[in-house]
C-alpha cells in the first residue's frame, strides 16, 4: 500500500512538472512549446557592448545576437540602472521605460547565424553620481531554451570618467 502511494505521488509530481512546463492535452500548446511535452525552440542569445558615463550623461551601445540553432522573431533586453534616470528623454524606436531606473528594448528578429543587432541609448541621470551599475539581461526570448544564459546577463560598474566599460 505504501509503495502504491509513493508511485502515485511520483506520477502526480511528474505530471505537474510536464503540465507546468507547458505540456498538456493535445492541442494545448503554450509559449515556447512545439507540441505536447516538447520544449522548443533552442537559441543562444548574447548581449555585448559598452557603457560610457560622464557629467550625468550615460551612453550605451548594445549588440545583441543569436548563435542558434533556431532563429527568433524578437527578444527583449532589460537595461537596469542603480541610479534614477532623468525624465523626459526620447528613447530609440523599440524601447520603452520600465520605471525611472529601467529601459526595455526589443532587439527585433535575431537570425541563428550570429548577425548582430545594434541598439544605442543616450540618457542623463537624475543628479551627478560618480558611479553607477548597469545590468544588461534578456527579459524575454520568445520562450526559447538558452543553454548558455551567462552571455546575456551582465553587471557593469561604470565610473563617471567617460571611459567605455565593455561587457
Amino acid at each position: 500500500m505504501v509503495a502504491m502511494r509513493r508511485a502515485l505521488l511520483v506520477m502526480s509530481v511528474a505530471l505537474a512538472a510536464v503540465v507546468g512546463a507547458g505540456g498538456g492535452a493535445a492541442g494545448d500548446v503554450g509559449p515556447g512549446v512545439v507540441g505536447p511535452g516538447v520544449v522548443g525552440p533552442e537559441a543562444d542569445v548574447a548581449h555585448h557592448g559598452h557603457v560610457s558615463f560622464w557629467e550625468g550623461r550615460l551612453d550605451v551601445v548594445l549588440l545583441s545576437e543569436n548563435r542558434g540553432p533556431s532563429a527568433l522573431d524578437d527578444t527583449t533586453v532589460r537595461l537596469a540602472f542603480s541610479v534614477p534616470l532623468a525624465a523626459g528623454h526620447d528613447l530609440p524606436d523599440g524601447c520603452v521605460w520600465g520605471g525611472d531606473r529601467e529601459v526595455l528594448c526589443s532587439t527585433g528578429p535575431l537570425r541563428a547565424d550570429g548577425t548582430r543587432r545594434e541598439t544605442g541609448l543616450s540618457v542623463r541621470t537624475a543628479g551627478a553620481p560618480q558611479e553607477l551599475t548597469v545590468r544588461v539581461a534578456t527579459a524575454w526570448n520568445g520562450g526559447a531554451t538558452d543553454r548558455n544564459p551567462a552571455d546575456n546577463d551582465h553587471r557593469v560598474l561604470v565610473l563617471a570618467t567617460g571611459d567605455p566599460y565593455v561587457f
